[in-house]
């Protein structure tokens, strides 16, 4: 068995915020490398919006090189506007994972809730209690975006 220790992207995508966290995971044991956002002004342009979410996403690519990229499934949503910015931004992320040569998990958000809390209709705080407990965090990753992403990466590394 390989007990090599393995890095774990997550993403939570978004178009004006994307959380993301990177998981070093050894057997069951997790730890907390780097979380955070990605955010892009509104008043940016489209192209450049996604072209700041490509750079900045590529940079985590590059220096943390994660075996496996986990990222949650698009929902629908009413706001087709909201919706389709991030279904883009989810596709720049994918094509950087498949130029990485990085395996990637798709996840919906009850399969997250499930493999984080055991329960997969687990409230917010009841996967972000999970999340700080499973990595040993003194506090809940902030914003909630960098929180979410930490228990895709989670849910992504138990797969």
């Amino acid at each position: 068995m390989n007990r090599e220790p393995k890095t774990i992207l997550g993403i939570d995508p978004g178009y004006g915020r994307m959380g993301y966290a990177v998981l070093r995971c050894s057997g069951s044991d997790a730890e907390l490398v780097i979380c955070g956002c990605i955010e892009t002004p509104k008043t940016e342009l489209h192209e450049k919006r996604l072209s700041q979410i490509a750079n900045e996403v590529r940079a985590l690519f590059d220096e943390h090189k994660p075996g496996r990229l986990a990222i949650e499934k698009l929902l629908f949503t009413k706001n087709q506007t909201t919706g389709i910015g991030v279904a883009e931004s989810r596709g720049v992320v994918l094509a950087i994972a498949g130029a990485f040569n990085v395996g990637v998990v798709e996840l919906g958000p009850k399969q997250v809730k499930q493999a984080v809390t055991g329960y997969g209709a687990s409230d917010k705080k009841g996967v972000q209690d999970m999340v700080k407990r499973i990595l040993k965090l003194d506090d809940v990753p902030k914003p909630d975006d960098a929180a979410d992403a930490c228990a895709i990466a989670l849910a992504g590394s138990l797969l």
